[in-house]
């Protein structure tokens, strides 16, 4: 299965970094590919909550994807719900952890298969998508230390 993995160091608090990067309306904000954000549905239960959501890309694409957090060990789980394609199946899992010098290390994790339709090799995919999470992962910090965004 093949997997995208990358961390950042953000010079925040890992409760402000987890709010803002899970604040899925603002996250045409965030990140740049993002043109619309659509909250679908969204639960609290104490510690929990469930998100459904829609986003569409520059290109008017829109998809759905659901997402669970965990807002005390700051962990966010999500899958790309529909349509799936260019993905069999895609799973997301974000971390947000205190560093001992300070600051927050946020880690995403990416494990997906492609659809076997989807015509780009493997290699590709992989090579856009580790560049793709570096230069949102780097963005969100400048957006972040810089004051550009702050949690709601």
């Amino acid at each position: 299965m093949p997997r995208i993995e990358n961390s950042i160091v953000i010079a925040a608090d890992p409760q402000q970094v987890f709010a803002i990067t899970n604040d899925i309306a603002r996250w045409s904000e965030i990140f740049k590919e993002y043109h619309g954000a659509k909250v679908i549905s969204q639960e609290r239960d104490g510690r929990w909550s469930e998100i459904t959501f829609e986003l569409t890309d520059a290109e008017g694409n829109s998809w759905q994807s659901w997402r669970m957090l965990d807002h005390r060990d700051l962990v966010a789980v999500a899958e790309r719900r529909s349509p799936l394609h260019p993905f069999a199946f895609m799973h997301l899992r974000w971390t947000y952890g205190a560093e001992p010098g300070g600051g927050t290390r946020m880690t995403w994790i990416q494990d997906f298969e492609l659809d076997e339709a989807f015509e780009v090799p493997l290699p590709t995919v992989l090579e856009r998508m580790q560049r793709h999470t570096e230069e949102n992962q780097n963005l969100i910090r400048e957006k972040i230390e810089s004051g550009a965004v702050a949690a709601a």
